[in-house]
């Protein structure tokens, strides 16, 4: 699993998109059985966008390639200890006539971290209809990257925050409006971010489609922050993904700007509900996003591990 040839003078994001890359491409141990990388981000967890992109390829594997996954719907149990690679063992649920149904566990220290139940489906033609994109939203060639835009207010940032806008990271994001990170105000919780990956990936669909899981990951939780002014580092804040669910709609490329809309309409119990619509720059809804989260207000020495 690796990208095409780079052009002269590779970008730092580029490289940091190889190592993706090579956390996605998962050794195979036995029939059913895989075993993925440990963690890249330098966090004290593995992030859980790569056990959601991990836990994919590992069970795409297992399914005729034309059959493509068109959901999938995961349970994060505990957290990842990033120093350790992760085992997948992978259950054969269903291979039906038009459908085939798979459960993914992810294992570390001889515990389950996560659990995912995902569906694939051969390609037929029925009715189409899509909700519409919003037309409001500055393209991503008009938006600042937000690491050069924050940098001279990196000061006002916890030093969690600096560090996270500091990393060259393998997804490129442009966010239409950054003010939410510098002035903490309460807002309605909503957030529209353009993503794609920091360079050219392989034709493989499952690459692009295992991309977008790991880069759904990013900010749709956070986006429930907004609705208190706070910003997912703040130290009196805990907030830890539950679960997340995607809907593959259509085909697409995940190293070509789609924007990430999403809205919390929901936090009540220590919880905070979020939902994401992923659209091409030309219009077209190719991904579906809920994701459940722990949002728990901590005293102000709390500090997450």
């Amino acid at each position: 699993m690796t990208t095409s040839d780079h052009p002269a003078g590779d970008s730092s994001g580029q490289s940091a998109l190889d190592a993706l890359l090579a956390t996605l491409d998962l050794e195979p141990l036995e029939n059913n059985l895989f075993r993925g990388a440990r963690g890249i981000e330098g966090w004290q967890r593995v992030f859980g966008g790569q056990v959601l992109g991990q836990a994919l390829v590992a069970a795409a594997r297992t399914v005729d390639p034309e059959r493509p996954v068109h959901s999938l719907h995961g349970y994060f149990l505990l957290a990842g200890d990033p120093s350790r690679p992760i085992i997948y063992d992978v259950e054969r649920i269903r291979d039906g006539g038009s459908f085939t149904t798979r459960r993914v566990k992810a294992i570390q220290h001889g515990r389950p971290i996560f659990s995912m139940s995902s569906s694939f489906h051969k390609a037929e033609e029925g009715f189409e209809h899509q909700a519409t994109m919003p037309v409001d939203v500055p393209l991503p060639e008009a938006l600042p990257n937000p690491k050069d835009a924050i940098a001279e207010h990196l000061d006002a940032l916890p030093e969690a925050m600096r560090s996270y806008w500091s990393r060259e990271r393998p997804i490129d994001m442009r966010v239409a409006d950054l003010s939410r990170y510098l002035v903490r105000e309460k807002k309605t919780p909503v957030q529209n971010i353009w993503i794609k990956a920091a360079g050219k990936l392989p034709d493989d669909p499952i690459v692009h489609q295992a991309v977008l899981a790991y880069a759904s990951d990013f900010t749709l939780l956070d986006t429930a922050l907004i609705a208190h002014g706070k910003l997912l580092f703040d130290a009196d804040v805990q907030l830890a993904s539950l679960d997340h669910g995607i809907w593959f709609h259509r085909p697409f490329r995940a190293d070509e700007w789609l924007l990430y809309v999403q809205d919390s309409p929901n936090g009540f119990g220590a919880r905070g509900f979020c939902r994401g619509s992923i659209y091409t720059r030309d219009g077209i809804l190719i991904a579906s996003v809920v994701q459940e989260g722990l949002m728990r207000q901590r005293a102000s020495a709390f500090v997450p591990r």
